[in-house]
Formats: C-alpha cells, structure tokens, sequence
C-alpha cells in the first residue's frame, strides 16, 4: 500500500515538472524543472524494480546532459522566451 502512494506521488510530480519545463518562461527555470522530472523519472524506475536504469538515467542525463545545458545557458547568457 505504501509503495502505491508513493509511486503516485512519484507519478504527479512527473506530470507537475514536465508541464512547468514546458511551460516556463525562464530558460534556466526550465533546466531545472527538467532536471527535476528526470529525477523523479529516476524514483519512477527505482519503484519498478530497474534500479540500474534510475541509476543510469541519474549519471548521463542529469549529471552530464542538465549540467552541460545549464553551463550553456549561463555562458551564452540565456534570455527569457518572447
């Protein structure tokens, strides 16, 4: 039963961060909304039972992909969306 409620927990936030990723006027805000959808994408897999999956998800995307993006962002001096 406790695990039920956390992954719908688990599952609402998915749909909260990726609809504010796409929604946010703020780039950076975005990154890191995305970076907190592939965290809870991470707790997702964690509760199916793909451990190595979350894991490998939480080194490539969020270690390297979210990271190189923010980097990007605040060298090129990202704006907000017109």
């Amino acid at each position: 039963m406790i695990f039920t409620i956390i992954f719908l927990i688990f599952a609402i936030l998915l749909i909260f961060t990726s609809i504010k990723a796409v929604h946010d006027k703020n780039i950076v805000h975005s990154a890191t909304w995305l970076m907190f959808f592939l965290f809870s994408m991470a707790g997702v897999f964690v509760f199916l039972g793909a451990s190595l999956i979350a894991s490998i998800e939480l080194l490539v995307y969020v270690g390297a992909i979210v990271t190189v993006l923010v980097f990007t962002l605040m060298l090129t001096g990202g704006k907000e969306f017109e």
